[in-house]
Order: C-alpha cells, then sequence, then structure tokens
C-alpha cells in the first residue's frame, strides 16, 4: 500500500508518498522537472513488497508548498538542504539515492554531504558528465551567461505544449505507447501562477550543476558506490553517452540502455523495477541473480523481505 503524506520540513510543507515496510532497505526516490513524486508510482507499486519507498515532491512541486520567490531561494543547493533535513525527520540514516533528471543535482549534493548513508546509486537520465549535455544545450548555456537577453526565449520553449511533450516521447519509433495524459497534467502544472517564474529561477540555477560535475566525478570515483544506470535512449535532452562516462568513474557499474525516453518509467516500468530489485538484492544482501520474481506472495516475499533488511 502506498500512503500519501505530508510534513514541516524548515517552515514548508513537504508532501510524499510512501511504500513497503519500514523495516526495509530504504529507496529515496528524487524526481525530475517539471514532473513530481508521481513519476515515481510504477516503482512503489512494483517494489513495495521488498523495499521501503520514500518519494518527496520539491518546494513548488506536485503537492508541496509553493513559498514566494521573494523570500525563499529556488536553488538546487537550498532544495537538497531541505530533502536532507525531510530525510533526518523521517529518521532515513542509511538510503539508496534514485536519481532521475533534476533529482541528480539533488541527490549528488547530498552524497557529497554525507557519503556514509548512500548505499547505493540509481540513476535514470540524470546528468554528472559533459557528455550528457548535447547541441540542444548550447542556447540554454547562452542563457546562463546572458538571462536578460535569452529569458524570453528560453520560457517560450521550456513551458509550451511541445517541448512539455516532448521530454517524454523524444525521438521514441513508438510514440502511441506513451499516455497523453503524462505532459497534460505536467503543463497544467507548469501554467499555475507563478510557475514560469520560480522555474526559470531554478534552471538559471542549473549553471552550478554543470560547474559542480568535476567535484561528482571525483566522488564516484573515490567512493565507488554501488552503481545502476537505466538510461532511456530516446531522451531528447540527455544524450545517452552520458551511460557509458558514469562507467568511466565507476568501472563496476552496471548499465543499461533501454528502449525509452527522459522519463523510462513511462515505457518500461517493469523493466525497471526488474533491474532495480535485481542490483538491489545482489548488492545489499540475499541472490546475486535475477531469480526473485515481482509476483512472490506470502513466504517468498518475506525472505525477499529478510535478505534486504539490513
Amino acid at each position: 500500500m502506498t500512503t500519501y503524506r505530508t510534513i514541516e520540513v524548515a517552515g514548508i510543507e513537504i508532501f510524499y508518498r510512501e511504500a513497503g515496510p519500514a523495516d526495509a532497505a530504504t529507496i529515496l526516490l528524487l524526481h525530475g522537472f517539471p514532473s513530481s513524486s508521481r513519476m515515481w508510482e510504477p516503482l512503489l507499486t512494483r517494489l513495495g513488497d521488498a523495499f521501503h519507498l520514500v518519494a518527496p515532491d520539491y518546494p513548488g512541486f506536485g503537492h508541496s508548498h509553493t513559498p514566494e520567490p521573494a523570500g525563499f531561494a529556488y536553488t538546487f543547493d537550498h532544495f537538497a538542504e531541505i530533502i536532507d533535513q525531510f530525510a533526518g525527520q523521517l529518521g532515513l540514516a542509511r538510503y539508496v539515492l534514485f536519481l532521475q533528471d533534476y533529482g541528480g543535482p539533488i541527490g549528488f549534493r547530498l552524497a557529497l554531504a554525507h557519503p556514509e548513508r548512500v548505499r547505493a546509486l540509481i540513476v535514470q537520465n540524470a546528468v554528472a558528465h559533459e557528455d550528457g549535455l548535447g547541441p540542444l544545450w548550447e542556447t540554454r548555456r547562452q542563457f546562463w551567461a546572458h538571462r536578460a537577453e535569452h529569458e524570453a526565449a528560453l520560457r517560450e520553449n521550456f513551458f509550451s505544449p511541445d517541448a512539455t511533450r516532448l521530454r517524454h516521447v523524444g525521438t521514441s519509433p513508438t510514440p502511441e505507447r506513451y499516455d497523453p495524459d503524462l505532459w497534460t497534467d505536467e503543463l497544467a502544472f507548469l501554467r499555475r501562477p507563478g510557475q514560469a517564474d520560480i522555474q526559470t529561477d531554478l534552471f538559471f540555477d542549473y549553471r552550478t550543476n554543470v560547474a559542480s560535475y568535476p567535484a561528482w566525478q571525483a566522488w564516484l570515483r573515490a567512493h565507488q558506490p554501488p552503481l545502476l544506470v537505466t538510461w532511456g535512449r530516446y531522451d531528447p535532452s540527455f544524450d545517452v553517452a552520458e551511460a557509458a562516462a558514469y562507467q568511466r568513474d565507476v568501472p563496476g557499474a552496471e548499465v543499461h540502455v533501454l528502449d525509452a525516453g527522459h522519463f523510462a518509467l513511462d515505457e518500461q516500468p517493469d523493466q525497471i523495477a526488474d533491474l532495480t530489485r535485481a542490483f538491489l538484492i545482489s548488492k545489499l544482501g540475499g541472490p546475486s541473480t535475477s531469480d526473485v520474481i515481482r509476483e512472490a506472495t506470502g513466504p517468498e516475499v518475506e525472505r525477499v523481505n529478510q535478505r534486504v533488511r539490513r
């Protein structure tokens, strides 16, 4: 069963979804733009038998409170501080980080601040190397360099219906497999009062993430965390070369390029759930093969739970 709760963190109401037994290994799921914890529902329903999954909404996203920008810094440093406090208030002393898109910059900040808390790292189309930033990012770099000159063009593209759809479908040869409600709901979110200003400020701060790539790469090389990369090959924003870039820093990383887009759970939820389950069982305890299937019930599920409780 998935539960839906709200907790006050640093004076802000943070909404989160939670599934699975509290004494199982925790997976902290950090969502992307312009999504919310809702994007993780496919994993909450598929992995909640054996793992404790926690998925928060950032301030200004989903069902969390949206503070006025005049009194709140919409930056990735600030988001990481709030999610760090969120994890502390929930008593999440150790966790697996599952990062997608904006979840990458937030998750890497958590990892650098508290390496002892990170049991493993799972990356799904989140960038930590220049390899992942293709030609599309040239205009975005211009925005970072000269905001006033390029902001109007960025807003026109960033928040448009076509761009919102493209984030999901990308270059997929089978666009008919994608539910249009995905981007219709996100477009409605982006059109809420104040969102254009908030998201523009936050994306302007994205330049700090690119500047932090060398530090994140150094952390990966120094700590060699158990690392699973599941990469949607049809992503229009992040180049597939990024998947291999992670393996340069962590040679033992497990990398899978999937027939999916930026939000790979749209199209490959079963595959990602199976890969995640097998990876975590092999790294956190229990058998290293993927013979533990989702359909297991009763005592078999309990045996799986016992293997991953640490």
